[in-house]
């Protein structure tokens, strides 16, 4: 994992084993080739996959594979395109992606500039979009585009665009500071034809279909980062007893006593926002206003873990091949994806104030 991760080098492996354990297909219904699991067993497998597995790119690509493409399919696809897609997605045969971010639009993500104009049988495409996570493997891409430029957000549609199609390209693959073997590129967008056939939902539908998307990413993405936390919390609690300075463990040092402390508390509490929200869609209920304090609270929690483990094994958890610090590398991407902190306390906040 260390010499991958120095790489950047995915793992198709590991991605076709997770396929096989049916991970890929959990939200997905058994005649499209999934598991129909319901929201709280979803929740439960990622968490343990992010306690068992080290590999946190691997499991980004995983997670961006079934909440940005194959639940949008699900939820807003037509049949032909269910059909089409969501077998082979749940078996890991296709790689899925999702374009919204742009070079000069991010928290404010409906501000693209990507255009699709109809040309009777299809749409054509020209922009660009950035930091695109499973570009550079991914076979097809729900990409946001403007239909219509006068309605604001309103105008904003979804298309489901091939690898291979004439005008589409990944022009770069980009190099990150954590979550390397997670690949990442720039999508380019000239005089792109995609076939009418293949618009997500209908014209104007963008919005709808990226919310519900980001709603149950910021559910089940961020309980993996749980899982990570955990293990996080148990490899600290073995050093802190087994390592000795002065004549004692440094478990038995109040400095470190309390980091462990409060790497337990915020386990249990990203646990506790986390379920609510399962619960919550379990019974059919919207948790949009749950699904951003969980976001907001449980990325910001591992950011702070990693860098309390990385304090308490001292010198050995500054060292690469330790496997401490790729844990905190990883874990600050986390607070930028899926919407800034600063852009979940702005939701959080005009929930609680209306304006």
């Amino acid at each position: 994992m260390v010499q991958r991760d120095k790489k950047g080098e995915f793992s198709w492996a590991s991605w076709k084993k997770c396929a096989e354990l049916g991970i890929l297909g959990l939200p997905v219904p058994e005649e499209y080739g999934g598991s129909n699991a319901d929201i709280l067993t979803i929740i439960l497998a990622m968490e343990g996959l992010g306690y068992g597995c080290k590999d946190s790119g691997l499991i980004f690509a995983i997670n961006t594979q079934m909440w940005s493409c194959e639940e949008p399919i699900l939820k807003f696809g037509s049949e032909p395109q269910k059909r089409k897609y969501l077998p082979r997605l749940c078996a890991g045969e296709l790689v899925g992606g999702h374009g919204m971010t742009e070079p000069d639009s991010g928290s404010d993500a409906f501000s693209l500039q990507t255009r699709a104009a109809r040309d009777k049988d299809k749409y054509i495409l020209n922009g660009s979009k950035m930091f695109i996570t499973n570009a550079p493997i991914a076979d097809v891409l729900i990409v946001f585009a403007l239909t219509d430029k006068t309605k604001g957000w309103g105008g904003i549609s979804a298309f489901l665009v091939e690898k291979g199609t004439p005008g589409f390209s990944v022009s770069r693959e980009l190099d990150k500071m954590g979550l390397k073997t997670s690949p990442v590129g720039e999508l380019a967008f000239e005089d792109c034809e995609v076939p009418a056939e293949n618009i997500l939902g209908k014209e104007g539908m963008g919005m709808a279909i990226f919310n519900s998307e980001m709603e149950w990413e910021r559910s089940c993405l961020f309980a993996s980062h749980l899982g990570v936390m955990e293990r996080q919390l148990e490899t600290c609690i073995n050093y802190a007893k087994e390592r000795r300075q002065f004549g004692q463990p440094i478990g038995k040092f109040q400095s470190i006593s309390n980091k462990i402390a409060d790497m337990k508390a915020r386990i249990e509490l990203s646990r506790l926002i986390l379920y609510k929200i399962g619960w919550l869609k379990s019974r059919g209920e919207k948790g949009l206003l749950e699904a951003a304090i969980a976001k907001l609270y449980v990325s910001e929690s591992f950011v702070k873990s990693s860098l309390d483990a990385i304090q308490i094994h001292g010198g050995y958890g500054y060292m690469t091949d330790f496997e401490v610090e790729r844990d905190l590398r990883d874990s600050v991407a986390s607070t930028i994806y899926s919407g800034t902190s600063e852009i979940q306390r702005n939701t959080i906040s005009r929930w609680l104030l209306g304006l």
